[in-house]
């Protein structure tokens, strides 16, 4: 049996500590490329490194980012992903402090737009990607009409879906395996 991925759990104090760009962004290479020096993050997101030595540490008061020694030497410091996602409460959106709502809301557009400029590099660098990960990529929408009962079921049964791949993945260094992104969102649009 596969485990699940350890996840942050934010409430709406450690919300705060997230809701970011800079900080998102620096979480997310940590989890995609593994532990790095705050000079390392600096340089792949054309920061300084005392804003991303600033805001790792920001991360790690809030329990997001810990230290990675083994990784270091002499003075480096490194740091590494404490937990591999979040889980986002919607009830963050309605929370009677106002600055909770902002910070939930500055999270929700981050998290928009991150999903979509991971896209866009796809799209735009699919030419240097082999033809069989092109053709098993994919950009599919749909449109239903659900009730909020039956949403709930379609998120809950795809996020099982996805889950259940966790038990095949294909370890370190397997040949032609890649990392893979799927992004989910199920919202409801107006038929205006």
């Amino acid at each position: 049996m596969v485990e699940e991925p350890k996840l942050h759990e934010l409430d709406a104090r450690t919300l705060r500590g997230l809701a970011h760009p800079l900080r998102m962004q620096l979480l997310s290479a940590l989890r995609r490329g593994g532990p790095a020096t705050a000079s390392q993050l600096a340089e792949k997101l054309g920061e300084s490194s005392g804003a991303t030595s600033y805001h790792l540490r920001q991360l790690a008061a809030y329990g997001f980012v810990e230290d990675a020694p083994e990784h270091g030497k002499g003075r480096e410091r490194w740091w590494r992903a404490a937990h591999q996602g979040v889980r986002f409460d919607e009830s963050l959106l309605r929370d009677a402090d106002p600055a909770v709502r902002g910070a939930a809301s500055v999270f929700m557009h981050e998290v928009a737009s991150y999903h979509s400029q991971e896209l866009s590099t796809f799209i735009g660098t699919r030419h240097e990607w082999p033809d069989d990960w092109v053709s098993a990529s994919d950009v599919s929408d749909f449109t239903l009409r659900l009730t909020p009962e039956l949403a709930s079921e379609l998120n809950e049964k795809i996020h099982d879906l996805i889950n259940s791949y966790r038990a095949q993945a294909a370890p370190e260094g397997t040949p032609g395996a890649e990392q893979v992104r799927l992004h989910t969102h199920v919202f409801p649009i107006s038929s205006d």
